[in-house]
């Protein structure tokens, strides 16, 4: 039989190597595995893993290569092992499946069937991005992952405000010993099941993570990670996930901007899935940061059993529609005009500086258009929150600069509103929690980024008001997924306070393109989402609020 060129095993390097190809294979091959070097002409190099073993079989099915008797035997079982995963995985995904039994839950507890299929395919998989809605319970998952054979210890790494949350919810989820990190350098553990860091310490332990100690490492909000190695903490979560046996990533919204991020995620879940970066920027997008075709990443990472997501109606959760609401409110024209003359130089020096000017006059620019526009909204935002404390209706008020929250704080001091922002410790962001969802309050203004990963309040609270907008819309996702969750028991309605001026309406232009990104890929194929808006409820607070007034003044 006619070859057309010599594949080996290196058993040291852990690679396959194929040389001495005919020239047009040689040019078949680069078309099949794009992520061969185009100028390279004579030896070509494939990593050991049982996925290239199956790639190589299948090439050399087509175009017949010379090999060892061993050599062959390996390439085969390889594939063989490959093909028996791949159909492993497809039955765990399939509706009838049967998850597997886990010890370790306390009494009364147990997880659900898709649960179940999520940890069962982390198990056989290893690594795994868990992308379920928000509300879905990924928690329990990440639990049951921790209660299966083999996993122990975990390292478990959440937000700083979360840790409080993450104890309180697999010690009595389970029978986990659970030990929350206290500071950001080593010291003598206590003995322990799961370890609970949070993102801001991972640094400081990152030689400490390079000994193997953990055999599980779970990221909660993997969104952390979204810039890559480029940061402090995503390169001591590589350190950490290099190590770990078991990887999950845990995340409703992975992608807050482009989908670039979702490469920068998985270069520290599994390096090389998506190539290098020059690949995954030649392969995926057209040199920059958006992904060309969001739906076939999505779909391709399916197909790898590398990312896992289910909404609320895939598990038969029955909630209504989030009730979106966009209101114009006005805005005071001289908290912009303060700022005039310093936006107009910042603006001049972002389109004619140099590269370190236009930069940094950027993001100051940035930051004081969009305090400016806070500020001046925020007397109009009190007021509409108004409208609905006084009726009783418990608020989430959602911002982000200090200034803004100080007016807020001021105009309804009498509603004894309660912070969970990040100028508050983690205990103070508890006391606040819990203050909030037994009815202490009926005010919690919260920082449009301390949102992620927050659960309890949605017993007590239906009604989300942004006050200030975010640049990734997924922020938006993560604070409306404070209430629409399980045991939400009313409709939630969302409602997005937005003016005319200042950086409003570049935001909301922006926030579409980058939804549309992330969508796609979280959600390949899907039909487009239409969004709920009922303005019913708030129009009959409104008219109650004005009633009550009109009768006031008329009384008086």
């Amino acid at each position: 039989m006619r070859t057309y060129g010599e594949l080996a095993r290196d058993k040291e390097a852990g690679r396959w190597v194929l040389c001495e190809l005919a020239p047009h294979v040689a040019i078949r091959l680069k078309q099949l595995f794009p992520r061969l070097a185009k100028w390279e002409t004579r030896v070509f190099r494939f990593p050991a893993d049982d996925i290239h073993c199956a790639d190589l079989a299948w090439f050399t099915a087509r175009y017949p290569l010379a090999m060892k008797a061993a050599d062959r035997k390996a390439l085969l079982a390889g594939e063989r092992r490959y093909h028996r995963s791949c159909t492993q995985r497809e039955e765990i995904l399939t509706p009838d499946y049967t998850p597997s039994v886990l010890t370790g839950l306390r009494p009364g507890q147990a997880v659900r069937p898709y649960q179940g299929q999520a940890i069962d395919l982390v198990c056989s998989r290893r690594t795994l991005l868990l992308g379920d809605d928000v509300g879905l319970g990924k928690t329990y998952s990440a639990a049951g992952l921790m209660v299966s054979p083999g996993t122990l210890p975990a390292a478990v790494v959440v937000q700083t405000n979360l840790q409080y949350q993450w104890e309180e919810k697999l010690t009595g989820f389970t029978t986990l010993r659970v030990h929350r990190i206290r500071k950001a350098r080593p010291y003598a553990l206590p003995e322990a099941d799961v370890y609970l860091f949070r993102y801001s310490q991972l640094l400081g332990w990152i030689d400490f993570f390079q000994t193997g100690f953990f055999t599980a490492a779970v990221f909660d909000e993997a969104q952390e990670l979204r810039t890559g190695r480029e940061s402090a903490k995503g390169r001591a979560a590589a350190a950490l996930a290099a190590a770990a046996d078991y990887r999950l990533g845990l995340s409703a919204t992975p992608i807050y901007n482009y989908g670039v991020e979702m490469w920068n995620i998985y270069d520290i879940l599994e390096p090389g899935l998506l190539g290098s970066h020059e690949e995954f920027l030649r392969e995926w997008t057209n040199g920059d940061q958006v992904v060309r075709d969001p739906d076939a990443l999505g779909t391709y990472l399916r197909e790898q059993h590398v990312f896992l997501r289910r909404t609320k109606a895939d598990v038969g959760q029955q909630m209504p529609p989030v009730n979106t609401l966009v209101e114009h409110v006005s805005s005071d024209p001289g908290a912009l005009a303060a700022v005039e003359e310093l936006a107009r130089a910042l603006a001049q020096k972002t389109t004619t500086g140099s590269f370190m000017e236009r930069g940094r006059a950027g993001r100051e620019l940035d930051l004081l258009l969009r305090q400016a526009t806070g500020i001046g909204k925020a007397p109009a935002v009190a007021q509409f929150v108004r409208i609905l404390l006084e009726a009783g209706v418990p608020v989430l008020l959602a911002g982000w600069h200090r200034e803004v929250y100080r007016i807020w704080l001021e105009a309804l001091a009498e509603f004894n509103p309660v912070m969970y922002t990040g100028s508050e410790s983690p205990a103070q962001k508890e006391a606040a929690k819990r203050a909030f969802a037994s009815g202490e309050t009926n005010l919690m203004i919260i920082s449009l980024r301390s949102a992620a990963g927050l659960d309890g309040i949605q017993y007590r609270c239906s009604t989300v008001v942004a006050g200030e907008l975010d640049w990734s819309p997924k922020v938006h996702e993560q604070l409306v997924g404070r209430l629409y969750r399980e045991g939400q028991t009313t409709v939630v309605d969302a409602i997005y306070l937005n003016t005319d001026d200042g950086s409003d309406p570049p935001m909301v232009e922006l926030l579409g393109l980058k939804d549309a990104q992330s969508a796609a890929i979280i959600d390949p194929n899907a039909p487009v989402r239409r969004r709920h808006s009922d303005k019913g409820r708030i129009q009959a607070l409104a008219e109650r609020y004005l009633a009550g007034r009109e009768g006031g003044a008329a009384a008086a």
